[in-house]
């Protein structure tokens, strides 16, 4: 009886596997979504070195978190993310900052050789994720620096956006924050990032002169001498 057990046993281990393996597999995988953009068609624009991105840890993974009433995360059982976030949330930042401000010349930290940035973008996210109750936040840090390494601007960000509830819509709602601070990331780099055209100082007004008339010089005129003499009259 044993002998015609055994087989019977790795028959259910395989089928109880194969089904594990199974219903892992049709898990629906996600991607933010970057929106209506466009690929620069030139290589011209603004050189911007993005990064570096610093993500927070619980980001850096394929798990998608799920927000509780109570604040604490938990693992959805019937989604997953379509590869490492933090990766995704690079990417994504890559292209639609070259889409908004219109240039190829955007690199992701560490910049390649002999690339020179007109400014530095360095960012920390320390919050992205929802929950069936719980709206889209997105929590990050920026800052913007010239080719110098002077700061030029920077700021602390919270961005929220509404769901209904469905991992489809939360997926969506995630994807508008990080739109959203794609574009605040855009106007920041447009405002700092262009040279300041220089500004032609005004040309004096002359003040007109008269013209001085010219100096006629004086001639000495002889003039005869009288001599006055005495007249007698007889």
């Amino acid at each position: 009886m044993t002998v015609l057990r055994f087989p019977g046993v790795l028959l259910l281990v395989g089928v109880l596997g194969l089904a594990g393996c199974t219903r892992y597999q049709q898990l629906p995988l996600y991607q933010l979504d970057a929106g209506d953009i466009h690929v620069p068609a030139a290589d011209k624009g603004l050189a911007v070195l993005i990064g570096p991105v610093a993500v927070a840890d619980y980001l850096q993974r394929d798990v998608m978190l799920q927000r509780q009433a109570d604040g604490s995360l938990t693992a959805s059982d019937d989604a997953r993310w379509a590869g490492n976030l933090a990766e995704e949330i690079d990417q994504q930042l890559l292209r639609q900052l070259a889409s908004r401000l219109d240039s190829q010349r955007l690199v992701l930290a560490p910049a390649t050789a002999g690339f020179v940035p007109q400014v530095r973008l360095g960012l920390s996210i320390t919050r992205l994720d929802s929950g069936p109750s719980r709206p889209a936040v997105l929590e990050a840090q920026w800052r913007l620096a010239g080719a110098d390494g002077k700061l030029l601007d920077g700021r602390l960000v919270r961005l929220e956006e509404p769901h209904s509830g469905t991992i489809v819509d939360q997926v969506r709602a995630q994807s508008i924050v990080v739109q959203q601070l794609a574009e605040q990331l855009a106007e920041a780099v447009e405002t700092h990032g262009k040279p300041v055209a220089a500004v032609a100082p005004a040309p004096r007004k002359q003040t007109q002169v008269q013209p001085t008339p010219p100096v006629v010089p004086r001639i000495p005129v002889a003039e005869p001498s009288r001599n006055e003499g005495e007249v007698f009259r007889f």
